[in-house]
């Protein structure tokens, strides 16, 4: 029997750039151990993108679909555009954005201030800042129908605290719920203390981010505590206060839950009748879905609007 020879052994054995069997498998096994590794990542990636397409973006498109729809009579028809003809000759529609704005604006006073505030005085503190933190943040834990109903309580005009804390400085009572001039500012002050806890956490985290060599500098400048807070405190959390602005005038828009409770919906003489409580209204009192779907949609716009004004003003001013 003839020993092997050299031309025997380059055929059994390819060259690296050649092609061949072994490489072939090699490669399909590399590819078949990063699906393997991969294929969790990948399980949980498709699941969210699912439940967000489920729950998120067909809600969307379903309005959009039903904002140029009707019913009657359980047949379902194209009505083009009279649902939202029909939402603009509605004298509430007009009353309920102007309900919504002066609520949006005192949120804004009361909301976005008052947060910060406490933020600033709790940062000062060296001792105790956990257990005050907590107590801040505790009303954001309870139940808003809880805490609604305990404004509820506050508010009434014969035995609530409120009148009851005027009645010890000798000041008149009053109709807090039941008049027109102090309903809607009611329903702000219960929204603010119910929602304050979480903005105030994310204003002392970016206080405590800031160096303090910032401030023993503005002092040797001799700069007094509103300075440095106009001068140092402000410029430094700007991109916080900015993100949380356009979240809670996003937030103050479609408020429902307080009005609802506190005033059941409309308030006296409609003064705390809101779009969404309107929405509210078209679809489960008046069974006009098709109107409720059409004022969902003038809302989307207009808070998206808002918002890609309020992104291109930010950039305008960063650069």
């Amino acid at each position: 029997m003839s020993a092997p020879t050299l031309s025997t052994h380059k055929a059994a054995r390819p060259g690296p750039g050649l092609p061949g069997p072994a490489r072939r498998t090699s490669a399909r096994e590399e590819f078949l151990r990063a699906v393997r590794r991969n294929i969790s990542a990948h399980g949980f990636l498709i699941g969210a993108v699912l439940c967000f397409s489920f729950f998120s973006w067909y809600p969307m498109v379903r309005e959009f679909i039903l904002a140029f729809q009707k019913t009657e009579n359980g047949k379902t028809t194209w009505a083009g555009w009279s649902n939202l003809t029909y939402v603009f000759n509605d004298p509430a529609f007009w009353q309920a954005w102007r309900n919504t704005l002066q609520y949006t604006v005192l949120a804004l006073l009361l909301g976005f201030v008052v947060p910060f505030v406490v933020a600033v005085v709790l940062n000062e503190f060296r001792h105790a800042q956990g257990y005050l933190r907590l107590l801040v943040y505790l009303p954001v834990m309870l139940p808003p129908v809880a805490s609604v109903l305990l404004f509820k309580y506050f508010y009434d005009p014969g035995y609530g605290l409120f009148n009851r804390i005027l009645e010890i400085f000798h000041l008149p009572a009053q109709q807090w719920l039941q008049d027109t001039s102090t309903s809607m500012l009611s329903v702000v002050i219960a929204a603010t203390w119910m929602n304050m806890g979480g903005a105030t956490l994310i204003y002392l985290a970016a206080l405590q981010g800031i160096p303090g060599e910032l401030y023993e500098a503005a002092e040797l400048d001799g700069a007094g505590l509103l300075r440095k807070i106009w001068h140092v405190t402000i410029p430094q959390t700007r991109l916080i206060l900015s993100l949380l602005l356009l979240m809670q005038i996003i937030a103050t828009m479609q408020v429902f839950t307080e009005p609802f409770l506190l005033t059941n919906g409309a308030g006296p003489e409609g003064s705390t009748t809101t779009v969404v409580y309107l929405i509210y209204q078209y679809a489960f009192n008046f069974n006009n879905y098709g109107s409720a779907a059409a004022l969902g949609l003038v809302l989307l716009v207009v808070l998206a609007g808002f918002s890609a004004v309020y992104v291109r003003l930010s950039r305008s001013s960063e650069d």
